[in-house]
């Protein structure tokens, strides 16, 4: 059997997956039950960690016209972001229906088949692969690969059949998502607390349509589909905000509660998990679909590098080491935002301790880099560099020796490793050439204005998730490193 991908769910995760194993030579499929894209958007927008991995693969400017925030926050404190050395603003009104068009675009050029409509009913893991089966529009069909990631939702079959445990936390709390035409409602980007608790946000989508999500203290949505009334919906928002919008109607709206829910394992033999599978919460500050993209980029290289024979089974380990830990930090953020956010006046003495500790630049800096996600740190292994581990921010630029210049987003484009050298050392040049078939090497120098400072390297490595393996001076054995991520040479 030829060495495959399946992979069950066609939202943003599954489909950035998708791209990003076909990027490394994989074969691959997409299974969806829906028969066609939902048009639905809780998520919208991203963190700007989210955003540079875009950038890495040429898509954000695929998504055309984007809003940046103008605003940061920790679940409703604001920090002042434009005080801290880079930006962690994140991209804002964007809906998760024009991301999922960009990418359903972008793995059609590459080649991947989507095949929607089809239910997925039965897993069966064998010696050499899975075994799905599939209730779709001809009947009972059954697919085969060697591996299978659940990128389907909060309520995953993958998950279930593969005997997955997600524990977590049942429902406290309820609220309101819609997509409102015709009500001229304010911006509340951050969200708005309501006397007496609960809280309010709103954003404007295009002209005479708004995002709004409403949590009001004690109501309990409907779970079940097509329950909620726009009524009992704009009934809420006059008694939150005394704006009265019956008037209008909903595109789109739907009941949430903050349940939440974490894969003990985000690997099971041949079985993955990746974004709401892996970890299900409330909507919060686009963290959700932002920590799912990440799940993708890290998880697509590396099981394409072991369905291509050029890495070991030990690589796909480092799948659930580097991501659940982020998995664990994103729920421990997302109840303690739940909490600043939606609590009611009994917080405020918390709140108002954390609006002073946000003034403080370390605070403020640890904070927004939970929130952006730029404070992410893998473990490499052996090394003293300071950035070791760290993502290597996009935006940097590199001036080759014949003066032309490139950024860092442009050379990741490929979906490769990266070794940079600055210093003109050919030791590291001679020695990635025996992996010139998965790492590409660039010679010249730092053409940005922090050359010179510690975060300017004699030389780096650099995964294909953007994320540093390895660094000049102090930062461990290069060959070790170059083993490590992208496993055994091909030439010698």
């Amino acid at each position: 059997m030829a060495k495959s991908a399946i992979i069950v769910g066609a939202g943003p995760v599954g489909l950035m997956l998708a791209g990003e194993l076909r990027l490394g030579g994989a074969d691959v499929v997409v299974y969806d039950r829906l028969p066609a894209p939902s048009g639905e958007s809780r998520g919208l927008g991203f963190t700007s960690r989210t955003a540079e991995v875009l950038d890495q693969r040429g898509l954000l400017e695929r998504l055309g016209d984007i809003r940046w925030g103008k605003q940061g926050h920790y679940g409703g404190i604001r920090i002042d972001f434009s005080l801290l050395d880079e930006s962690h603003f994140g991209i804002m009104g964007l809906a998760q229906s024009v991301t999922e068009d960009m990418l359903g675009r972008w793995i059609d050029e590459l080649g991947v088949e989507v095949r929607r409509g089809h239910d997925l009913t039965t897993l069966t893991e064998t010696e050499d692969g899975v075994v799905l089966g599939f209730q779709g529009p001809d009947g009972y069909t059954e697919a085969t690969g060697t591996y299978v990631i659940g990128c389907d939702g909060g309520k995953s079959t993958v998950r279930t059949l593969a005997g997955i445990d997600f524990p977590g936390d049942e429902a406290t709390r309820g609220m309101y998502l819609a997509d409102v035409v015709g009500a001229d409602i304010r911006m509340r980007p951050i969200g708005e607390r309501i006397e007496g608790g609960g809280m309010v946000l709103s954003v404007t989508l295009e002209p005479g349509v708004d995002r709004i999500v409403i949590h009001e203290p004690g109501v309990r949505p409907h779970h079940g589909e097509g329950e909620l009334e726009f009524s009992e919906l704009a009934d809420a928002w006059q008694r939150m905000t005394g704006e009265d919008i019956h008037g209008a109607s909903a595109s789109w709206m739907c009941a949430l509660t903050n349940a939440t829910g974490l894969a003990a394992q985000y690997r099971k033999g041949r079985v993955f998990l990746a974004g709401d599978s892996a970890h299900d919460h409330a909507p919060l500050g686009a963290q959700g679909v932002s920590v799912g993209l990440q799940d993708a980029v890290n998880l697509g290289w590396k099981l394409a590098a072991v369905l291509g024979d050029r890495a070991p089974q030990s690589l796909l380990d480092t799948y659930h080491t580097e991501r659940h830990p982020i998995g664990e930090q994103l729920m421990r953020d997302v109840h303690s935002m739940s909490m600043l956010y939606l609590a009611g006046e009994e917080m405020e003495p918390l709140r108002a301790v954390v609006r002073e500790l946000v003034t403080l630049p370390e605070a403020a800096r640890r904070l927004a880099g939970r929130v952006s996600g730029l404070h992410i740190k893998y473990d490499m292994g052996a090394g003293e560099h300071p950035l070791l581990g760290l993502r290597l921010a996009p935006h940097r630029a590199v001036e080759r020796a014949d003066g032309s210049r490139t950024t860092v987003a442009e050379l990741l484009h490929r979906g490769r490793g990266l070794l940079i050298v600055t210093d003109g050392d050919g030791g590291p040049v001679e020695l990635a050439a025996r992996w010139a078939d998965r790492v590409d090497v660039i010679t010249g120098a730092w053409a940005d204005q922090e050359a010179g400072h510690h975060d300017a390297p004699h030389a780096l490595l650099v995964r294909p998730d953007g994320h540093i393996a390895w660094a000049a001076p102090a930062g461990g054995d290069l060959e070790a490193a170059l083993t490590r991520w992208f496993g055994t040479p091909a030439a010698v």
